[in-house]
């Protein structure tokens, strides 16, 4: 069983909330409500709210934020800067009574600076392109782009690479 890894630099407030062989890099914030699955990257400068639930092999890059009601499932990928957002209506000082849930379903990968609409869901290996902005549901493997996001093709299978990719 690998161990936990939290680096000095983190505030990680409840660590046993943190799977085995999960890393947590400097300058994160953990709340203490929030749950990281196991063989988790999360990398410097993420800040998770409590009601989080992150699964296994997730790996999240550095300058997301997961707010209250982010519900992610195992094997997603979260670009750099990505932006959730978890209220429709935001105003100063004034709360919903409840935070819609956002959805990331497994395998699905959140490209870099991509900006994630509250209350949505991201179908299984679904791929959301750098700097999309989705305001609607995407299904299971879709590739979404652009702004607002429009789905330019799907994907045949979780193991499918960009096809103009030249190893």
């Amino acid at each position: 069983m690998a161990e936990t890894f939290i680096h000095s630099h983190a505030l990680v407030e409840a660590p046993d909330n943190i799977g085995s062989g999960s890393r947590v890099w400097a300058f994160c914030h953990i709340l203490p409500g929030a749950s990281i699955g196991k063989d988790c990257n999360i990398c410097d400068h993420v800040f998770i709210e409590n009601d989080v639930v992150v699964g296994d092999r997730v790996t999240v890059k550095c300058g997301v934020q997961l707010w209250d009601g982010m519900r992610i499932e195992s094997d997603v990928f979260i670009g750099p800067n990505a932006t959730f957002t978890n209220d429709r209506f935001p105003r100063s000082k004034v709360y919903p009574a409840a935070f819609p849930q956002t959805q990331l379903q497994r395998g699905a990968s959140i490209g870099a600076n991509a900006t994630i609409l509250p209350g949505l869901t991201i179908g299984q290996y679904a791929m959301v392109a750098a700097g999309a902005v989705v305001t609607r549901d995407v299904p299971d493997y879709a590739l979404v782009v652009g702004n607002p996001a429009r789905i330019v093709r799907y994907l045949e299978d979780e193991t499918t690479q960009d096809a103009d990719h030249v190893d």
